[in-house]
């Protein structure tokens, strides 16, 4: 355990400090670095040059003006190294590789035969030199990969603990994946990662205290309070869909009935609506949204109780925790403000004080990236509170640029 007065301690969080200002504000000089963070000019400048050292900021150019030279600013290294994103679910995988602001550089998706956790790790492991290839970079190297998945995760171990929807018990896929590929691994809850996303780079990135929500197949809400993703004792946090919402209610798939998940997920609303009006059980995604366009009736009424319901219990969470924003992502953005409308709504008529904005992503691929982003989180340090920061993820060779394995 760090003492207080520990250099490297200090160390660490002046790291985290340069680095997190220059994620949110771009380009800046070692002064105005020093008078935005408070510290030592002398302190700045030794970070600094660490950084540069080790590949993870680089110096931009000087600009001549009418008061001399300008200061040289510096900037984190982004385009330096390449990170893979894999998004789990039940019969495809979305794959993505990005830089490291999780911008993508190249995109595929996947069937999956299965649920074994061995063909997966297999599956993914094929797909690394192929994602890679088509990424026309050839000084980047591939620094790490981030798998995203639903379940509870032990995410220092990259170990899926519990998964009901693979029917997963401690399964180790992060050093399944490591020992085939060669590079880090990091294994996150899917709607985690997909906060950690939004926290860096997303509608989050200028707020410490968020609530995530995310509405597919599942309903999930993770919370990211002061700077930090919380993931509870058991790294269980955020299952908002298995808040109890009618007693005795609809079969979910954790086993238990009356779950929110049961009502509120997109799932149940496909089922309720082709229960309500005869529809073919191919009828999905694509007709529900025909018909909320057409504004049929019964399509209407099932978005308009599943938004008052995730609305109320979102309330009680808001409430309790007290969010700057609500980031909503997810299947269901496809529905709109047939859905967003009374989820609003109630949320607003039952929170203690004036309900936080709901900020709505419409980005098509922000699941994959927010897997991607679990490298750029351990690669930078973006962690904002002191701690294991520097966990070991699922190795399988070194985790820094210089060591990183090219794929080409």
């Amino acid at each position: 355990m760090k003492l207080k007065g520990d250099q490297s301690t200090a160390r660490a969080l002046n790291r985290r400090l340069i680095l997190n200002l220059l994620r949110q504000a771009g380009p800046r000089s070692r002064a105005d670095l020093a008078s935005t963070t408070g510290l030592s000019p002398a302190a700045v400048t030794f970070v600094v040059a660490d950084l540069i050292d080790e590949g993870l900021l680089i110096e931009g150019k000087t600009v001549a003006g009418s008061a001399g030279r300008r200061p040289i600013p510096v900037d984190i290294n982004y385009a330096k190294g390449l990170a893979i994103g894999f998004k789990l679910m039940v019969g495809s995988v979305e794959c993505v590789v990005t830089d490291l602001a999780t911008n993508p550089l190249g995109s595929m998706r996947l069937p999956l035969a299965g649920h074994d956790p061995g063909h997966i790790a297999e599956t993914l492991a094929a797909a690394v030199p192929e994602l890679v290839s088509i990424v026309d970079r050839p000084d980047a190297r591939l620094v790490g990969i981030g798998i995203s998945m639903p379940g509870v995760i032990d995410n220092h171990a990259a170990v899926c603990v519990r998964s009901h929807r693979y029917n997963w018990d401690n399964v180790p896929l992060g050093q399944m994946l490591a020992e085939r590929v060669n590079v880090p691994v990091w294994l996150e809850d899917d709607t985690n990662a997909y906060a950690i996303a939004q926290q860096l780079f997303g509608l989050g990135r200028q707020h410490r205290n968020m609530a995530v929500l995310a509405i597919g197949v599942g309903i999930s809400c993770a919370q990211v309070f002061e700077g930090k993703l919380y993931r509870g004792a058991n790294g269980a946090a955020g299952k908002f869909g298995h808040t109890p919402h009618r007693e005795g209610g609809h079969l979910c798939e954790c086993g238990k009935r009356g779950c929110l998940m049961a009502y509120g997920s997109e799932p149940s609303m496909l089922l309720a609506w082709r229960n309500a009006t005869g529809r073919s059980e191919t009828d999905g995604r694509a007709e529900f949204v025909s018909a909320i366009r057409q504004e049929e009736p019964e399509a209407l009424a099932i978005l308009e109780d599943a938004g008052k319901a995730i609305g109320w219990h979102l309330a009680t969470l808001v409430n309790i925790t007290d969010p700057e924003v609500i980031v909503v992502g997810g299947e269901v953005v496809s529905f709109g403000d047939a859905l967003f409308g009374p989820l609003r709504a109630t949320l607003g008529e039952h929170t203690f004080r004036q309900a936080p904005p709901v900020l709505v992503d419409w980005e098509d691929n922000s699941w994959a990236r927010g897997a991607a982003a679990l490298v750029t989180q351990k690669i930078f340090d973006f962690e904002t509170t002191a701690g294991n920061v520097s966990q070991n993820p699922a190795r399988g060779g070194a985790g820094l640029f210089d060591a990183a394995t090219p794929f080409s």
